[in-house]
This record gives structure tokens, C-alpha cells and sequence, in this order.
């Protein structure tokens, strides 16, 4: 089984963009590389930053975690990223 991660990008207006992955870092490089890959709501909105990953367990749960993350007022986000508020508990699917 991967491991899924869920992450926060801050752009350089800072905005807080909210994603998946199995891989943060690769993730990330393309965010800030741009087109093809990155995401496109943050093409042309750098610098882009790398605010909090945490593992998220498998995809379903990971995918839980960040429709849950983007549903939260930012100050909700900022505690999160600070270690203030910690993430919601879904259990995995495997489990």
C-alpha cells in the first residue's frame, strides 16, 4: 500500500492551496514548475511555499482529509499549519 500525504501550499499573495499526493516533494516542484503538471490555480502565483504535510494513510482517506481541509475557514487552516488544530480521524478504507 503507498502512502498518501495531504499538503498546504501558501502562494506568494497567501492563498492556502490544499492537495494529495504520494510524493510531497515531486508534488511541490511541479506546483512551482508550473504547466504541464503543477496545479493550475497556482500557475503565475508564486512563490509558492510548502506550509504542512501530514500522511494521510490510503487515498480514500487522504482524499477525506482534504475536502474536509478546503471546507475550513483560514484561520482554521493557519491553526493547522502553526500545530494548533490537529486533522480530523477517518478511519481507513483498508481497516
Amino acid at each position: 500500500m503507498t502512502d498518501w500525504f495531504v499538503y498546504l501550499v501558501r502562494t506568494g499573495g497567501g492563498a492556502l492551496y490544499t492537495g494529495i499526493t504520494t510524493d510531497v516533494e515531486r508534488r511541490f516542484a511541479e506546483h512551482q514548475a508550473g504547466a504541464p503538471k503543477g496545479a493550475r490555480s497556482l500557475r503565475g502565483k508564486g512563490p509558492l511555499t510548502l506550509e504542512f504535510r501530514a500522511e494521510a494513510g490510503n487515498r480514500a482517506t487522504a482524499s477525506r482529509l482534504e475536502w474536509a481541509i478546503k471546507q475550513w475557514p483560514r484561520d482554521q487552516k493557519e491553526a493547522l499549519i502553526r500545530g494548533e488544530r490537529s486533522l480530523p480521524r477517518f478511519p481507513d478504507a483498508d481497516e
